[in-house]
């Protein structure tokens, strides 16, 4: 007797020692397959803002599944990018419409932002379209520590619709243009003059912008059927517009935000939602400068 329950002893410890490796307990194993990883599968055609992408080229194929690859799998990121389209979509096109940019730039606004009006990067880039300060006060926003318009929705849209013309008026394409928004309208110019080319898929340019306009069409082909790159949303799960508000101008001088708020039967964070662009408690506002404040409607109040 003693002998068996020695013999399983052993096989207990064996075991017990074979699921630890350096003190860390390996998870059981399971059965059943893990879901498979595939490269997802090129359009045979495929255009941006009406210009042809030469699918027939290598560079251009290995590129762009490149970047299809980097969008689909950043699973987290990339859904909430997909569901946050019926919130700033609509804002966006009728925009770009009026403007005269084709729709197709709303891709490059996803690509930007991941479509987040409080978007912020290192670099001090800021809003849906990541405007630099500099750049953002050439084409007429208020970028102040206050009061930041790089956060308004329609006014930086407006502002990138004015850089796109500028830059395709100046660069001849609108791909060019999509390019010139990671890299400079000089520095594009400067490079398609140094190597004798005219198109985005014949100049060699920095690694990022090399990949820039693919990484905005790969939203394109996953924003317009999701489903078919396994991305499965159902209509409930997009983001609601915030449309339910009312606008109001305010010029006093010396603006408390929340008493704003409170004046206006809302809170200080839902004047905030609508008009992210405020970026403060209190603002000083020396010249009295109107401004247009959206003020959220019942859908928005609490009871």
């Amino acid at each position: 007797m003693r002998k068996y329950l020695y013999v399983l002893f052993c096989i207990v410890g064996v075991l017990l020692w074979h699921n630890n490796v350096n003190g860390q307990m390996l998870p059981p194993s399971r059965s059943g397959e893990m879901a498979p990883i595939v490269i997802p599968a090129l359009p045979r055609t495929l255009d941006f803002a009406g210009e042809a992408v030469p699918l027939d080229n290598y560079d251009t194929r290995e590129s762009l599944t490149r970047e299809m690859l980097t969008t689909f799998y950043l699973h987290s990121r990339t859904m909430q990018t997909l569901i946050a389209t019926t919130r700033y979509f609509p804002i966006i096109e009728p925009i770009l419409k009026k403007r005269g940019v084709p729709d197709d730039f709303k891709y490059l606004c996803m690509a930007e932002s991941g479509l987040n009006p409080n978007a912020r990067s290192g670099a001090g880039a800021a809003g849906l379209w990541q405007f630099m300060p500099a750049v953002g006060r050439s084409y007429g926003l208020e970028t102040g520590s206050n009061v930041d318009e790089r956060y308004h929705v329609e006014m930086s849209t407006e502002a990138a619709c004015s850089y796109l013309l500028e830059a395709k008026e100046k660069l001849g394409s609108w791909t060019l243009a999509a390019a010139s928004y990671n890299l400079g309208m000089t520095g594009v110019a400067t490079r398609l003059e140094k190597q004798g080319v005219s198109s985005y898929y014949d100049v060699f340019l920095p690694e990022e912008t090399l990949r820039y306009v693919f990484r905005i069409l790969s939203f394109k082909l996953l924003t317009q059927n999701p489903s078919l790159y396994g991305y499965i949303i159902e209509p409930y799960q997009y983001m609601k517009p915030l449309d339910d508000y009312h606008e109001i101008e305010i010029s006093r001088s010396n603006i408390d935000w929340s008493e704003v708020a409170h004046e206006n039967g809302t809170t200080y964070k839902m004047l905030r939602e609508l008009n992210p662009w405020i970026r403060s408690y209190e603002y000083s506002n020396k010249t009295q400068k109107a401004y247009v404040l959206k003020i959220p409607g019942k859908d928005f109040r609490r009871e």
